[in-house]
């Protein structure tokens, strides 16, 4: 969020849990947290005895080797990552194809959010357009299947029209922004296996916390609830397709060394890892914005989200921001906040100095941590 960046303090602790997607190994690292590694071919190794001749000569010939092998491999992954940037940041730039490439989003998603947001919305109106969806149809007729929503245990619904009609609209606000996001998610995080979860449960938190907030501040929950699920497509978008992006680079440049005969070059590509920097470096500069050309594409009308979604990209003060804005920027704060604490990777002097910049009340504090924001409640009647 822009509202982070002009200061370096608030931008490292955003960065830092930003970093908390990837690994916790790599955002230990963010903050120095790693143990110093054994210095190699170090002086002192060897000052305590003499050496032959030719162990002498053979140390100096293998301390040329390795240090040769290091500079061709930084310079083979620096020149790979770089490409690897350009091609990012080319898909970012072609906004309709990035869209439907890396979000494959169906237009009746957001017609279906917008139509929630009316008076005049029905489960009839609804109904036919979650239909058009067969990813959404299948997760309502699985959640009112879940043990917990049956109406009797020997009955199994497997229809989407009763399965909707017994959801109601009230459970819908809730559940049809929630899906939307699992939708979103990356297919797979592979080589961070807990990734998509994190993303998946704070996801669903920074909502929660946003509808908390909105009802205290006596603001549309709907609204609220929609702009926080939506204000995490953008990270959603910039990963799945810098890990497609370099997957398939991966393999493009590894197919071209084998048919080369370049074993060297072959060799050292089959041991290249994907950099947890410039992941992290693209979340941290371009998801947010990413993000509000993805929202605009979607072409809300009524539903109050694009303003939010632009606030949270572009304006650099909480003041300038919409209510609603402002309360997506708190929700995203605090759930940070809550992760980074988790972990210990946060002191008191940084935790206070991340809420009171987005101007957090001691009493919205409380209520925040008095809530249950990780799971939904939903109400059948």
């Amino acid at each position: 969020m822009l509202i982070f960046e002009n200061n370096k303090t608030l931008a490292n602790l955003y960065q830092r849990a930003l970093s908390l997607y990837i690994s916790k190994e790599f955002a230990n690292k963010t903050v120095g947290q790693v143990n110093p590694t054994a210095k190699q071919h170090s002086e002192q190794t060897f000052s305590r005895r003499e050496l032959l001749e030719v162990e002498e000569q053979a140390k100096q010939e293998k301390i040329i080797a390795e240090h040769g092998e290091k500079h061709f491999r930084d310079q083979v992954m620096s020149v790979f990552f770089s490409k690897l940037t350009t091609e990012v940041m080319a898909e970012f730039d072609q906004k309709e194809n990035f869209y439907r490439h890396f979000l494959n989003l169906e237009d009746a998603a957001p017609t279906i959010l917008e139509i929630l947001s009316l008076p005049s919305a029905s489960v009839n109106r609804i109904t036919p357009l979650i239909k058009l969806l067969p990813w959404l149809a299948s997760d309502i007729v699985n959640l009112v299947n879940k043990p917990q929503y049956r109406k009797r245990a020997d009955v199994k619904v497997s229809e989407p029209n009763l399965a909707i009609s017994y959801v109601g609209l009230d459970n819908l606000k809730l559940i049809v922004p929630t899906f939307i996001l699992k939708h979103a998610l990356p297919i797979t995080t592979d080589p961070y296996p807990l990734m998509k979860r994190k993303l998946w449960n704070d996801g669903l938190s920074v909502a929660l916390a946003a509808k908390v907030l909105a009802e205290h501040n006596e603001l549309d929950w709907y609204s609220a609830f929609a702009a926080a699920i939506l204000s995490s497509i953008g990270y959603l978008a910039v990963i799945t397709c810098f890990l497609s992006k370099f997957n398939e680079m991966h393999n493009a440049e590894l197919r071209q060394a084998y048919e080369s005969r370049d074993k060297r070059l072959h060799d050292l590509l089959v041991q290249a890892e994907i950099s947890p920097e410039l992941l992290l470096k693209l979340m941290t500069e371009h998801s947010n914005k990413v993000g509000a050309d993805l929202i605009e594409l979607m072409r809300f009308d009524r539903l109050e989200v694009t303003e939010p979604i632009f606030d949270l990209a572009y304006a650099g003060e909480l003041q300038k921001m919409s209510p609603v804005a402002q309360v997506v920027a708190k929700a995203r704060t605090y759930i940070a906040y809550r992760s980074l604490a988790r972990e210990d990777l946060i002191d008191k002097n940084e935790a206070k100095a991340l809420l009171t910049a987005v101007n957090f009340t001691p009493k919205e504090i409380a209520l925040l941590k008095k809530s249950d924001i990780d799971h939904i409640k939903l109400n059948f009647n």
